[in-house]
C-alpha cells in the first residue's frame, strides 16, 4: 500500500512540475485571488466534523501559497471570513476564530523563512482582541519580505469595503481635505481596504458555486473567473496551474476591441 501511494504523490508532482513548466512566465497574472468554498461540504461528504474541513484546508492553502510563489505570482489573496460569516451557529464561528489563531501562530516562521509577506484585509478591528494579536504579529515579523504577499480576507465583504471608502472619502470632503470635484475612481481606490496591491488578474472559486460571494466587486471588475467543482481541501497546486493555464488562453480586453 505504501508504494503505491509513493507512484501516486510522485505521480502527481511530476503531473504538477510538467504543467507548471509549460505556463508561460510572461503572461503570469501578478494577483491571483481565491474564493475558499467547500470545506463543510468536504467534511460532512466524509461524515466529519465541519469544522474538520477547516483544518484540512490549511493544508490547501499552503499548496496554493507554495504553487503561487513557484510560477512568480506577486500577490495571492484568500477569502479566509466574509461579513456574513458571523451568521453561522456560534460554535462554528468560536472554533473557527480559535482555528485562526493557531494558524497563525503555527504559520509564523515558515512565511517568514520562505520570503512571504503576510497581509490582513478587512474591518479587523471588529474581530476578537486574540485574533488581531496574532494578525498582528504575523504582519510585524513578515513585513520585510519580498517574494510574495499573501493577503487574507478577513471580515470581509465587497459592499462593506465600498461602503468603508464611501464614508472615508465624505469624512475627507466635511473636513476639507478634500474637494467634490477631487472625487474620482484613483481617489476612491486610496481609500480601500488594500489600495497598495494591484488588482486580482485571475480569481478562482473552488466548491462548485459560480458567484461572487461579495468577495472584490470593486478590484475584479475586470478579473478573469475560474470556477472548479473540487472543493478546497482537495485543491492542489496542479489545479492551481490548471487555472493559471486557462487565464493564459484568455485574450483581455479590458473592454475595449481585440485589433490582433
Amino acid at each position: 500500500m505504501g508504494r503505491i501511494q509513493d507512484r501516486t504523490v510522485a505521480d502527481l508532482a511530476g503531473r504538477e512540475e510538467t504543467l507548471r513548466a509549460a505556463l508561460d512566465p510572461s503572461r503570469m497574472p501578478r494577483h491571483i485571488a481565491v474564493i475558499m468554498d467547500g470545506n463543510g461540504r468536504w467534511a460532512e461528504l466524509r461524515g466529519l466534523p465541519r469544522l474538520e474541513g477547516h483544518r484540512v484546508g490549511r493544508e490547501a492553502l499552503r499548496r496554493a501559497l507554495e504553487g503561487a510563489r513557484e510560477c512568480g505570482v506577486e500577490v495571492l489573496t484568500l477569502y479566509a471570513f466574509s461579513t456574513e460569516n458571523w451568521r453561522r451557529p456560534r460554535d462554528e464561528v468560536e472554533a473557527l476564530m480559535t482555528l485562526m489563531v493557531e494558524a497563525a501562530k503555527e504559520e509564523a516562521l515558515d512565511l517568514q523563512q520562505n520570503g512571504v509577506r503576510f497581509r490582513a484585509s478587512g474591518l479587523l478591528d471588529a474581530m476578537p482582541p486574540g485574533v488581531q494579536a496574532a494578525i498582528a504579529q504575523v504582519v510585524a515579523l513578515t513585513q520585510r519580505n519580498t517574494q510574495i504577499t499573501l493577503n487574507l480576507a478577513l471580515n470581509y465583504g465587497g459592499r462593506s469595503e465600498i461602503t468603508e471608502a464611501a464614508r472615508r472619502l465624505a469624512r475627507d470632503v466635511v473636513e476639507g481635505r478634500l474637494t467634490v470635484a477631487d472625487i474620482d475612481e484613483r481617489a476612491f481606490e486610496r481609500r480601500l481596504f488594500a489600495p497598495d496591491l494591484p488588482d486580482p488578474d485571475l480569481l478562482i472559486r473552488t466548491g462548485g458555486e459560480h458567484r461572487l460571494s461579495n468577495f472584490l466587486l470593486w478590484q475584479a471588475a475586470y478579473a478573469e473567473l475560474y470556477f472548479t467543482d473540487i472543493h478546497w481541501p482537495d485543491f492542489r497546486k496542479l489545479d492551481l496551474f490548471e487555472a493559471i493555464r486557462r487565464f493564459q488562453t484568455r485574450t483581455r480586453r479590458f473592454g475595449g476591441v481585440d485589433l490582433g
